[in-house]
């Protein structure tokens, strides 16, 4: 099947059965796994997607776990079988593990496992980024998890309010929370630039933007939601911590803060977590409805367009959390509107589900049993959404165990659901063997039966009055029997679970080999043979459609005999194809990483830096943040823009690719410009923060306070933006091939950075601006400490390139360190122009 003249068809003869032998034999011994202590070096999606997936899985066992505590404490009233401090440790990190452990996790796990089979790729284009995403993600999870074991939990709740996690809750409890998670976030943002560019630019040749599998579409639309809503709650644990450690008074109304701002930056991460949590939930089911529906999915585009639609209002929703806080009615009304509005495009995306499990054949089967519920139990949650997006129901059911109830139905229901769903279907995919549907059937029941005793009586007890976040309550309220009900149901469901848990691990060592493909799925990750190879796909196909493997005769045949792209490796490297954005046209041919410990040194010492500033002994963090900047530096040295032995490499079907690109064609210029958008997000979130004091105060900046002045700001900003074009100039220079020009202005520009950034911090200091004084002090510090670590890092980055030309690292044809550094500087020129702006330009118009 041909959509365009120039599409090219795959070799008409197979090559000889003895030449696509000993090309199996090279790729095999170019993909295969480290063994021994050495497979932990592994990088490659398929064992560290794995490992991440069984981590999440496991947090997500503890999680449920400290849900039991809570349900065997409110069984009865007056139960004192966890103390009221005990009871605030254990469900502050339910809550914690739950959010930001598994749910969002699981689904960048999952993607990392399979979404270069999806899209035909032999891997995703930065391994070493998701083993240090992972590890970095156990890391800061154990460090957390484990505080629960020695009485120093945070106890504030998932939410982390001030002033009670500020003034009120002394230990070390809180710093866990913020640093630890901060860390965790980190792995996040990581994943999320991985998965993005993944889709954008590792497709097979031919899958055009518009016949990407509809999970690719929802990934895209989650890891962009990741990149701005993390940042907002980062910004906020940087002034959270920098209050408790430091006594910089963010959100001490005394000294002019504000707790309101907590709540600004945490919803605006918090909301739109909701749907990162939900959406590829969602997208799950979109590959599993049409495979049993044996039909393509019904309005295709109208579901891409509501996952970007509920994407984008998502964002809009956060002071649907905050109508109880004192707001002014028209901004209740502008988010009441918006909260229900979100419903139409989620609506949209169940009515095509609907749609092609009516057009189709249905096939009976466990996956569609958990998807069946999924959307059963999502809709009751989003009709109780839409009930509190209504203000004055919200102020009757605000902090009750209605929200408890609404939240579970939505969570559980849009995720738990699809996810066991996905496991019965993709489990053949990542280890050969089938679950059992006996064993799956059973499993449905529990966890269906037991989801809805447990979640709705929650419902009726919030109704009722029962608040929540409470360690006990009096009998005779009408609590009782709702309660008690409540817990058994959570146990039936955690039996269900079990029984789950029991299914994968449980041994298959006489179980046969399923069917290649046992589903008759249409989609490329379903080209897997049985047992899985490591290699991914035997050669990376032409795709004429959204569902090839339905679509294209002989598909599975022709990328076995390694008639398409990349069947061979001749040089024994990892290596798969990068494509355009738009229409994944050819453009290199990639050679990704091999396995290397480097990414778990990082992670050790990047977690170090976090976890030992938990206790503030910060030379020993300073040197551990040094260590993994060092060990980040050789990573980058001895694994990326490396210059090949041959300037291009054949990959069949007559065509010839290079094998290093720069620029906006290369992977990496587009791994620096997603970075920089999620990093100029925390910096606006923090600007955000100014203005929000400027809005509550009618003195800000106070009258008394003279502020950075303008003479060292102003100063500092000319002397960086110098710096900033004397960058450009060198990467200029550098495609010229003068070197003695490139030297020149790469040295002078390091130098007026770090004259620069010197300026910027003399502003406040001075000026005796006293962080601890007033908020508005504090402000200012933190906009230009922000800027002046940046503007660090910007000049490890000169001085990297520096080094990399004189090592003959990088020259005017290899230049993508050059032209990915001058691209943070773009970002950076921007950073800098606001901080000056607001600390010196605003005070005079304000």
């Amino acid at each position: 099947m041909k959509t365009t003249s120039d599409d090219p068809e795959p070799l008409a003869k197979a090559p000889p059965l003895e030449v696509r032998e000993a090309q199996e034999q090279r790729l095999l011994k170019a993909w295969k796994a480290p063994t021994g202590w050495r497979y932990w070096s592994a990088v490659n999606n398929t064992e560290v997607g794995l490992w991440y997936t069984v981590a999440t899985l496991c947090f997500f066992l503890f999680g449920g776990v400290l849900a039991l505590l809570m349900r065997v404490q409110l069984a009865v009233p007056g139960n004192t079988f966890l103390t009221a401090d005990q009871y605030n440790q254990v469900f502050t990190m339910h809550g914690s593990v739950m959010m930001f452990l598994f749910a969002v996790p699981i689904f960048e796990a999952f993607s990392i496992l399979v979404l270069p089979q999806m899209l035909g790729a032999r891997d995703l284009p930065f391994p070493r980024l998701s083993a240090y995403g992972f590890y970095s993600f156990v890391i800061g999870g154990l460090f957390v998890c484990g505080s629960i074991f020695f009485d120093a939990a945070p106890k504030g709740g998932w939410f982390m309010y001030p002033p009670l996690s500020s003034s009120y809750q002394p230990g070390i409890g809180a710093d866990i929370w913020l640093l630890g998670l901060s860390f965790i976030e980190i792995a996040s943002i990581a994943a999320a630039i991985e998965l993005i560019v993944g889709v954008l630019k590792c497709r097979p040749p031919g899958m055009r933007i518009n016949l990407i599998p509809l999970y690719s579409w929802y990934i895209l639309v989650v890891a962009g939601m990741i990149l701005f809503a993390f940042p907002p709650l980062i910004a906020g644990d940087i002034l959270l911590e920098m209050e408790r450690a430091f006594d910089w008074p963010f959100f001490d109304p005394a000294r002019g803060g504000d707790p309101l701002l907590w709540q600004h930056l945490f919803w605006i991460f918090g909301h739109p977590e909701v749907y990162i949590v939900f959406l590829p939930s969602v997208a799950l089911m979109a590959m599993i409805v049409p495979t049993f529906s044996k039909t393509p999915i019904v309005g295709y585009s109208w579901v891409v367009l509501s996952a970007v639609g509920t994407g984008f209002l998502s964002f809009g929703l956060w002071v649907h959390h905050m109508f109880t806080t004192g707001l002014p009615g028209i901004s209740i009304g502008i988010f009441s509107a918006a909260s229900q509005a979100v419903a139409i495009p989620t609506g949209i995306q169940i009515f095509c589900f609907l749609a092609t499990l009516v057009v189709g054949r249905v096939t009976k089967s466990v996956c569609l049993l958990f998807v069946f519920a999924g959307l059963a139990t999502f809709i009751i949650g989003g009709l109780t959404g839409v009930m509190v997006a209504v203000a004055p129901f919200d102020f009757q059911a605000h902090d009750t165990y209605f929200i408890v109830g609404h939240l579970h139905y939505v969570l559980i229901g849009g995720t738990i659901f699809p996810i066991m769903a996905a496991f019965y279907y993709f489990f053949p995919l990542v280890r050969g063997k089938k679950l059992s549907e006996r064993i799956g059937t059973i499993v449905f029941w529990l966890v269906f039966i037991g989801f809805n005793v447990g979640f709705f009586p929650m419902h009726i007890s919030g109704l009722l009055g029962m608040p929540r976040r409470v360690f006990t309550y009096p009998a005779n309220m009408g609590f009782d029997t709702l309660n008690l009900i409540s817990t058994i149901g959570a146990f039936i469901l955690t039996s269900g679970f079990m029984l789950f848990v029991f299914d994968i691990l449980r041994p298959r060592k006489n179980q046969p080999l399923p069917e290649r493909n046992p589903w008759n799925a249409g989609t490329l990750e379903w080209l897997a043979e049985m047992p899985v190879k490591p290699w991914g796909v035997r050669s990376i196909p032409e795709i004429d459609s959204r569902y090839p493997l339905w679509d294209q005769p002989n598909l599975m045949r022709d990328v076995d005999e390694g008639r398409f792209y990349l069947p061979d490796a001749e040089e024994g490297r990892r290596e798969t194809l990068v494509t355009s954005v738009i229409d994944a046209r050819p453009l290199q041919c990639l050679r990704v990483a091999e396995p290397t410990f480097l990414p778990m040194l990082a992670a050790i010492f990047t977690g170090g830096f976090f976890i030992i500033a938990t206790y503030h002994w910060w030379i020993p963090a300073v040197i551990s943040g040094v260590f993994a900047i060092a060990t980040i530096l050789i990573w980058l040295w001895t694994g990326t823009a490396l210059i090949p032995e041959k300037e291009t490499k054949n990959i069949g079907l007559g065509l010839s690719l290079p094998i290093y690109i720069s620029g906006p064609d290369a992977i990496g210029w587009w791994a620096m410009f997603i970075t920089m958008t999620a990093d100029i997000t925390a910096f606006v979130s923090l600007i955000f923060g100014y203005f929000f004091y400027w809005t509550i105060h009618e003195d800000f900046p106070p009258e008394n306070s003279t502020g950075p002045g303008m003479f060292w700001p102003v100063s500092g900003m000319c002397l960086l933006l110098i710096s900033y074009g004397l960058t450009l100039l060198s990467r200029r220079w550098n495609s010229l091939n003068n070197s003695t020009g490139y030297y020149a202005a790469l040295t002078s520009a390091s130098i007026f950075s770090i004259a620069g950034a010197t300026c910027l911090l003399a502003g406040p200091w001075s000026t005796n601006m006293d962080p601890t004084a007033h908020v508005y002090p504090a402000i200012v510090w933190v906009l230009v400490g922000w800027t002046a670590l940046h503007v660090a890092l910007g000049v490890i980055m000169q001085w990297y390139c520096l080094a990399r030309r004189a090592a003959g690292k990088m020259t005017a044809r290899y230049d993508a360190d050059i032209v990915n550094v001058s691209l943070y500087w773009h970002f950076l020129a921007l950073t800098i122009v606001m901080t000056v702006g607001v600390i010196a330009g605003f005070p005079f118009v304000a």
